[in-house]
């Protein structure tokens, strides 16, 4: 596994946790750094993904919403809709990494931590978030100005 994948995976796993169990944030993402070897550089990109992640839940979550409008939030599996939600942070608001590198990587974790079908899913919502994407930073942008 590339070494940017393990390290989306660790702040996966600690999105999962935070979100099923509601453990703080800071305690999870230590716990799974301390388990996981990962360089600096790869430490400090997880530690990103999930600081950024969390507080913008919300506003990740309409993206994703209006994009899959036939799957209710509440009935996407909690580890697919944290694939979603950093794809779509790092596709909206971090926008260092290539969109098309974003969907690969995203499509690679929902094979290794999501259902059979999780991929060709998550593919479909993000590549109609890519097709949107100028769109998706502005709605991310207005909605976090609203709180």
């Amino acid at each position: 596994m590339k070494a940017r994948t393990r390290a989306r995976g660790v702040a996966l796993q600690a999105l999962y946790e935070i979100d099923i169990a509601n453990h703080p944030v800071g305690q999870v993402l230590e716990n799974r750094l301390e388990d996981e070897i990962l360089s600096e550089e790869l430490q400090e990109f997880t530690r990103q993904i999930v600081i950024g992640v969390f507080p913008m839940r919300k506003e990740l979550d309409g993206v994703i919403s209006k994009y899959a409008p036939e799957w209710p939030l509440d009935q996407i599996a909690t580890i697919d809709r944290n694939i979603m939600r950093v794809a779509a942070w790092e596709m909206a608001v971090q926008g260092d990494t290539p969109v098309k590198v974003i969907i690969n990587e995203a499509v690679e974790l929902a094979k290794l931590y999501g259902s059979d079908s999780a991929p060709r899913f998550i593919n479909g919502v993000l590549g109609s978030l890519a097709d949107h994407q100028n769109e998706v930073s502005q709605m991310i942008a207005s909605q976090k100005k609203d709180v």
